[in-house]
Order: structure tokens, then sequence, then C-alpha cells
């Protein structure tokens, strides 16, 4: 679950006693990354993963104990192999698991200026001192490296923990052509935020692309309204130069991490010749991965849109 300080914070307006559990630090195979959260009321009551069942039981006790005296505790786990195959895990690990109650150690009001920023889609961290406490939140400016790898965790310190929230990571896609229909379900499952652009309305419905946010737009004017951004992917498929063009040039101007372009290697050709016309340098043009998606011979809309999935994967890894 993503909404766990959304939730710790409804359970304490609610008026019930709620603790936050959160993995700040892991070694070797972890069963979660760090940042996980699992939020605990004081009848045990409990959502969220902190380990993937192999320690939850301890820290749900921990965090009762947390709730009696209002401290906050840092603790550590070793995940044998033997235990971590009992949970469906290849092997074992450690997890270091920062609880802290809120409305003590946790103050309410920090946890709803975290939780209103999250709504308001803005990067924040949340930051504390795991030996003297004092959470507060920070912006990407104090911690610009980590915002970038979207990399919560320790500082250099060895006892500042600082928790990321970013976005989440967006997909634009300029054409609600049928391999967009995979694409957004596959690009929602990774993680990513899809917006569809096609001014097109018999392509871009509702009906086609149910609960989906469409916009009837220009493609150059939907970007500009929607401003990619270093954690943004943009991949255009009507195969149209009148609508794929605007799109390409607005997002090469723009800090998008991957633009992906339908058409064949012929296609793309005239595609470089114009985009050079327009004025655009060989190093920019460069940032088009064109033919789109990575070569797994697919044919059918699914099979591209797991190709072009994969591309955007492997450049936004290699990117950060």
């Amino acid at each position: 679950m993503t909404d766990i300080p959304e939730l710790a914070l409804a359970w304490h307006h609610a008026g019930r006693k709620v603790a936050l559990a959160t993995v700040v630090q892991t070694w070797g195979s972890a069963p979660r990354p760090v940042g996980s959260q699992l939020v605990i009321d004081s009848d045990g009551t409990m959502q969220g993963s902190v380990s993937g069942g192999c320690v939850e039981g301890a820290v749900i006790m921990e965090a009762l104990d947390a709730l009696e005296d209002g401290k906050p505790r840092v603790l550590a786990f070793g995940v044998s192999d033997d235990t971590a195959f009992a949970v469906g895990l290849a092997c074992g690990g450690q997890i270091k698991v920062l609880v802290e109650p809120v409305g003590s150690a946790l103050p309410a009001s920090v946890l709803a200026q975290l939780v209103a920023a999250r709504g308001r889609a803005e990067p924040v961290a949340y930051v504390t001192d795991l030996e003297t406490g004092g959470p507060h939140l920070a912006t990407a400016d104090n911690y610009p490296e980590r915002f970038r790898l979207d990399q919560s965790g320790i500082a250099e310190d060895g006892r500042t923990f600082v928790a990321v929230h970013n976005p989440p990571l967006r997909m634009i896609i300029v054409g609600a052509v049928h391999i967009a229909q995979p694409l957004v379900a596959i690009a929602r499952a990774c993680g990513y935020a899809p917006t569809l652009i096609d001014p097109r309305a018999a392509f871009g419905s509702q009906d086609r692309f149910p609960g989906e946010t469409i916009l009837g737009d220009w493609p150059d004017a939907a970007l500009a309204t929607l401003k990619p951004d270093a954690r943004t992917a943009v991949v255009t498929l009507t195969h149209d130069p009148k609508l794929d063009d605007p799109a390409i040039m607005a997002a090469l101007r723009s800090e998008m991490f991957y633009l992906g372009c339908l058409g064949s290697k012929r296609t793309h050709a005239k595609r470089v010749a114009r985009l050079q016309a327009a004025g655009f340098s060989d190093a920019e043009i460069a940032r088009i991965h064109a033919p789109v998606g990575l070569d797994i011979g697919g044919r059918h809309p699914a099979e591209i849109a797991v190709s072009i999935m994969a591309q955007v994967t492997q450049t936004l890894r290699k990117h950060i």
C-alpha cells in the first residue's frame, strides 16, 4: 500500500491511538525496501507491511508498547534463510524499522503536512533524527540527489533518516490507438500515472479507455499544460506527423527522461529530417527512441506495449 500516511492520519483523527512503522535501513535480501510502512492501532489492527509478514508480529508488539509510553524506537531484525523461505523469499536479510506513535513522537501536525503535500503531488521528504527525534519536512532542494534517485535512507551522519515522497512517475501517451490500450494498463501496473492525448474524439473516448485521463487538446498545447519533467516518459503513437511532431518538439524542449516514437526506421529518418529543418540539433534528436520499444519481435499491440514499457524501465534505471 502507498497510502499509509493518509491512513495513519485518518485513524488518528478518528480517535484511534496509532503508531507508524517505517523501514529505515536494509541489508541483504530484505523483504521490503526502505520507506515501506505499516500502521498499527492500539487494538493491533494493521495495514501495510514492513517485512512481507516475517517480523510484523514483533513490530506490532513494539508498536503497542510505544503507544503506551509515547516514545519512538528503532528495531533491528535479521531474517534467516529458513524464515525467509517460509514467507516466500529466496534468502534472508536484515532490516531496521522505526516505530513512531502519532501525536507524540510523530506530531499529528507534521503528519498532516506530509499528507497535504502528497495530496498536491509535491515532492517532499520526511526527515527525523533516529536518536533524538524531531521529525520535520524538507524539500528537494535539501536532498536533490535523493529525490533524483527516488532513494529514501539514512544520511551520511548515520542517524538522520530521510524518507522521500515523490509524486508518481508519469507517462504521457500521444495517440489513443490500439497499442495505447494495453500500454496504459501496463504503465499503471508499473507505478506510472498515465495521461492520453488525442484531439480525435473517436480515438480518445472513455468507451475505449474507461476511467483514464484523456486530453482532447492539440498535443503541443497539452504538453505545455502537463509540463513534462525528469520523472516523465512521453510516447507518441499516432503515426501522423501533424500530431506526433508537435508533441515531439515540445517533449524535446522539456526535461523528460524518455521519448519514444512509433514508426519504422524509414519513418524515423523522415522525422529526423523534419526536426533538423526545425532547428533541433543532432544531440537533441538522439534523445528519441525510435522505432519505439526494445526489439523483442513483438507484433501484436500488447506485445509492442510490453516492449515500450521495458524500454521505458531500462531508460529510467540508467537515468537514475
